[in-house]
């Protein structure tokens, strides 16, 4: 089963956001604390290399620690990053949200609804008011053979 990871801060309002619509959208999700319990080599592992631009993805120049000393990643090992980020948490831009496949940072009302299950999003796609005979009546998830909504 995919799971989706949320990496947040408590004060940060898209964080809240983004828990918020995972909740909305009944999608189970693991969420984790920046600030709480430090940050696995594992978990920044698997942000980093499922970022498409590396750390320019997931770390915030305008941070005042990076800012203030003047930090290149590009001069860093993988190593060094990640050992920087576990004591440095809050240079990542947050929230930061990771599934099987991919990373998204920040709440982005479109690029969010890609975490929604495929099948799901058929469903809804193929249930409109024009569309289905069933609309408003069903739930958005396909029945057995995947081709129908099913009716309450």
């Amino acid at each position: 089963m995919l799971m989706i990871k949320i990496y947040y801060s408590p004060s940060c309002s898209s964080c809240r956001k983004v828990k918020k619509w995972f909740d909305d959208q009944k999608i189970p999700y693991e969420q984790k604390d920046i600030f709480g319990k430090e940050l696995s080599k594992d978990d920044l592992m698997e942000i980093i290399s499922k970022s498409e631009d590396g750390t320019d993805d997931i770390i915030s120049p305008r941070s005042k620690i990076v800012s203030e000393n003047h930090i290149d990643f590009d001069d860093m090992t993988v190593s060094q990053l990640i050992e920087f980020i576990r004591k440095n948490p809050s240079v990542l831009r947050r929230p930061i949200i990771v599934d099987d496949h991919r990373v998204q940072v920040g709440y982005n009302a479109e690029e969010i609804r890609t975490f929604i299950p495929r099948a799901r999003r058929i469903a809804e796609m193929a249930c409109s008011a024009g569309e289905c005979p069933n609309f408003g009546t069903c739930d958005p998830s396909l029945d057995i053979q995947g081709k129908l909504p099913i009716k309450k």
